[in-house]
C-alpha cells in the first residue's frame, strides 16, 4: 500500500462532494477513476495531493512517496531551454550515475565485498531507471509529442502554450514518480501519440491513477476503476469494459431487491393499517412499525441523477444523393497540407484522423467556407445543407446569455419551446440565464450542440464534437448520429468513437488520403510500412556487419597464430640451456636468429590483433 483514503468527506457548502470515501492505491497498481463531469473527480484527486484539506477523514501515505501530477504552473523559470529541463526530471538518474563513478574510482583500491555490493545495488537501480539509455529515452518522449531534437537547445519561453504543456507532460513522464496522476491526459493529442502514451503507461512499472472520458485508453491500460457517483466512491476490479457489465449487473441485482423490499414495506403497512386501531391487535401494530423504522432500506436505484441530455438530428429535406465531390482539392494556409479527389455519397459517416497538424480541421474549414481552398475545388450536391461543429466553439458570442445565444438564431420559436430544447441539453431553471462565457467546456458543447439540431441540415461537418463530454454524453451522442439520416464528416481522436460512429475513415498521413473501412487497417498500414523501413534499415546495416563478424574471426585467428607462436618460442628459447646448443657456438647463433625473426613475427602479429580490435570497438 503506499496510498489510503479512509472515510474521506468533503463539501463546499451545502455540496456534498463525497461522503465516507475508502480508497487504496497499491505498488504498480493502475486505476481509473471515473465519474460524470462535476461529480467531485479532481476535488479527489487535490484532496490526495494535499492541495484540498478534507472536512473528515484521513489520508496515509507511504513515507517519501513520490506523486506526480501535471500542474496548471507548469515552469518556475522559463529561461531553461527543454534539455535542462529533462535534465532535472530525472536528477536522480544522474545522482546515480555519480555515485556509480565514484565508487569505480574506490574499487581501483579496495575491492572489498561490501563496496561490491553497493555498487552492485546502486547499479540494478540505475539501470531499473533505464540510466545507460537515459538521453535516448528523454529523446523519444520528446519526439512523441511533436518536439524535435532540435528544440533540446530552445529556452521553454521560446514555445506557444500547448507545446509547453507537452513538454511539461513529457518531464512528467520522465520524472517517473511512485503515484502518476493524469487527468485527461489525451486530451488535444492526436491518435498516434495517444497510442504511444497508452503503450507508454502499459509498461509504467509505478501506480497509476487516471482520469479519463477515453473509453477506449481506459481499456487498454487499468485493471482497477473506482467511480464517484451521487457522492458515493465505489471499486470495482477489472478495466472499463468490466466496471461497466459489473455496474449493470449490481443496477438489476439492486432494481430487483428495491421492488421487493418495496413490496414487503407496503405489506407490511397495509397490516399496520389494518389493525393499528384494533386494542387486541394494537402491540402487534406497533412491533411492525418498530420493525419498518429498523430495516435498513434499500435506495432505488433510479432516484440519482442520471439524466442525460436529449438530441435527435432530422434532415428538413434529404438532399442529393452524391453530398460533396472533390477534385484535386488542396488544402493550407501557405503551404499545402494535402490534396484530395473524393465523392461523397449520402448516408456516409466518415472520419478524418491523421497526426496533429496534417490539415484534418483546416480541410472541414475549407468546406465551410472559412477559409478559401490552394488549389482545385468542391461541390456540393443538389440541395445539401450543412451544420458545421468548431471545436474551439468560436460561433458562441461570450456576452450572450445562454437562453438569447439560441433564440438570437432561431427568432421565429417562442420562448417556451426553446426553454424546452434547454431542458433536454440539461440547461435548467436559472441556467438559462447563465453568460456563455461562464459556461463550463460541456455545458457550450452541449449548446452548440442544441444550435446544431435546430438547424436540421442533412449534412453534419464535426470537429470533435466529443472534446468536453463526459462518457454519459459520449454515448448520447453516439445514439443519435448513428440514427441520424443524413451524412457525416468528422474529425475525432476518440477510437471508440469513431469505430461506433464511422462508416468511412480518411487517414491522412504525410499530405496523402487513405481511405480504409475500419482502425486496425490503418495498424497493419503502419506495421506494413514499418516493416520495410526494418527491411531497408537491416539491408543497410547488414554490409558493416558482415564485416564485423569477419573482423571477429581474423582477431580470433590472430590470437590463435599468436599463442601457438609464444610456444614455439618458449619452446626455443629452452633450447639455449641444452649443452648441444651453449656448447656450439655456431648452433647457437643459429638459434638467436630463428629466437628473433620469431620475436619479430610475434610482434608484427600482436600490431594486426591491436588494428582489428581498435576497428571493431569503434564500430560496435
Amino acid at each position: 500500500m503506499i496510498l489510503q483514503l479512509s472515510n474521506g468527506c468533503k463539501s463546499f457548502g451545502s455540496q456534498d462532494i463525497f461522503l465516507n470515501a475508502n480508497m487504496t492505491i497499491d505498488i504498480n497498481q493502475k486505476i481509473a477513476l471515473v465519474g460524470r463531469n462535476g461529480a467531485g473527480k479532481t476535488t479527489l484527486i487535490r484532496c490526495l495531493c494535499d492541495e484540498e484539506s478534507l472536512d473528515s477523514g484521513t489520508i496515509h501515505k507511504k513515507r517519501n512517496l513520490r506523486i506526480g501530477v501535471l500542474s496548471q504552473k507548469a515552469f518556475d523559470d522559463e529561461t531553461l531551454t527543454v534539455q535542462q529541463v529533462m535534465d532535472q526530471a530525472v536528477a536522480n538518474v544522474y545522482a546515480l550515475q555519480h555515485q556509480l563513478e565514484a565508487i569505480e574510482q574506490q574499487l581501483k583500491d579496495n575491492q572489498s565485498e561490501e563496496l561490491l555490493n553497493t555498487y552492485a545495488r546502486i547499479q540494478q537501480e540505475y539501470e531499473d531507471l533505464n540510466g545507460y539509455h537515459i538521453q535516448s529515452e528523454i529523446n523519444t518522449v520528446l519526439t512523441k509529442f511533436a518536439l524535435g531534437l532540435d528544440d533540446l537547445d530552445r529556452p521553454v519561453s521560446s514555445f506557444s502554450g500547448g507545446q509547453k504543456t507537452r513538454i511539461a507532460f513529457a518531464r512528467l513522464l520522465l520524472s517517473k514518480p511512485d503515484l502518476l496522476i493524469l487527468d485527461e491526459p489525451t486530451n488535444h493529442l492526436d491518435l498516434q501519440t495517444i497510442q504511444w502514451l497508452e503503450g507508454y503507461l502499459k509498461k509504467y512499472r509505478s501506480s497509476l491513477l487516471l482520469i479519463s472520458h477515453d473509453r477506449m485508453f481506459l481499456d487498454h491500460i487499468v485493471d482497477y476503476v473506482y467511480e464517484l457517483e451521487f457522492n458515493t466512491l465505489t471499486y470495482y476490479k477489472g478495466n472499463y469494459s468490466s466496471y461497466v457489465e459489473q455496474k449493470k449487473k449490481n443496477f438489476e441485482i439492486q432494481q430487483k431487491y428495491y421492488r421487493l423490499q418495496q413490496k414487503e414495506i407496503a405489506r407490511i403497512e397495509t397490516l399496520i393499517e389494518k389493525f393499528r386501531y384494533k386494542k387486541n391487535k394494537a402491540a402487534f401494530a406497533q412491533s411492525k412499525i418498530k420493525y419498518l423504522e429498523r430495516m435498513d432500506r434499500i435506495e432505488d436505484p433510479n432516484a440519482g441523477d442520471h439524466k442525460r441530455f436529449i438530441v435527435q438530428f432530422e434532415c428538413a429535406y434529404p438532399g442529393g444523393n452524391c453530398v460533396a465531390q472533390f477534385d484535386e482539392l488542396t488544402v493550407g494556409y501557405n503551404v499545402p497540407l494535402f490534396s484530395w479527389t473524393y465523392d461523397i455519397y449520402k448516408g456516409k459517416r466518415i472520419a478524418l484522423i491523421g497526426p496533429n497538424g496534417c490539415g484534418k480541421s483546416t480541410f472541414l474549414k475549407t468546406i465551410v467556407g472559412l477559409l478559401e481552398p490552394l488549389s482545385g475545388s468542391y461541390l456540393l450536391g443538389h440541395q445539401i445543407s450543412i451544420g458545421y461543429f468548431d471545436q474551439q466553439m468560436a460561433q458562441l458570442s461570450s456576452n450572450k446569455m445562454v437562453i438569447d445565444e439560441l433564440w438570437d438564431d432561431y427568432p421565429t420559436i417562442d420562448q417556451s419551446t426553446i426553454r424546452t430544447i434547454l431542458g433536454h441539453f440539461l440547461f435548467s431553471a436559472d441556467d438559462v440565464f447563465k453568460e456563455v462565457s461562464n459556461c463550463s467546456g460541456g455545458e457550450k458543447v452541449r449548446l452548440a450542440l442544441a444550435k446544431l439540431m435546430l438547424k436540421k441540415a442533412n449534412f453534419l461537418i464535426l470537429d470533435e464534437p466529443t472534446n468536453h463530454l463526459d462518457i454519459l454524453g459520449k454515448e448520447t451522442l453516439e445514439e443519435s448520429l448513428t440514427n441520424y439520416p443524413g451524412t457525416i464528416l468528422f474529425v475525432s481522436h476518440d477510437r471508440y468513437f469513431i469505430e461506433k460512429i464511422a462508416t468511412d475513415i480518411a487517414y491522412i498521413n504525410d499530405g496523402k488520403v487513405t481511405i480504409v473501412e475500419h482502425m486496425a487497417m490503418i495498424d497493419e498500414q503502419k506495421q506494413s510500412q514499418e516493416k520495410a523501413k526494418k527491411e531497408v534499415k537491416k539491408q543497410e546495416e547488414e554490409k558493416p556487419r558482415i564485416i564485423l563478424i569477419n573482423v571477429e574471426r581474423e582477431i580470433k585467428k590472430l590470437e590463435e597464430t599468436i599463442e601457438a607462436k609464444e610456444e614455439e618460442l618458449e619452446e626455443l628459447r629452452a633450447l639455449r640451456f641444452e649443452p648441444e646448443y651453449y656448447q656450439d657456438s655456431a648452433k647457437m647463433a643459429q638459434l638467436d636468429d630463428k629466437i628473433d625473426d620469431l620475436h619479430n613475427e610475434i610482434n608484427h602479429y600482436y600490431q594486426q590483433w591491436q588494428e582489428k580490435s581498435e576497428l571493431l570497438e569503434k564500430n560496435k
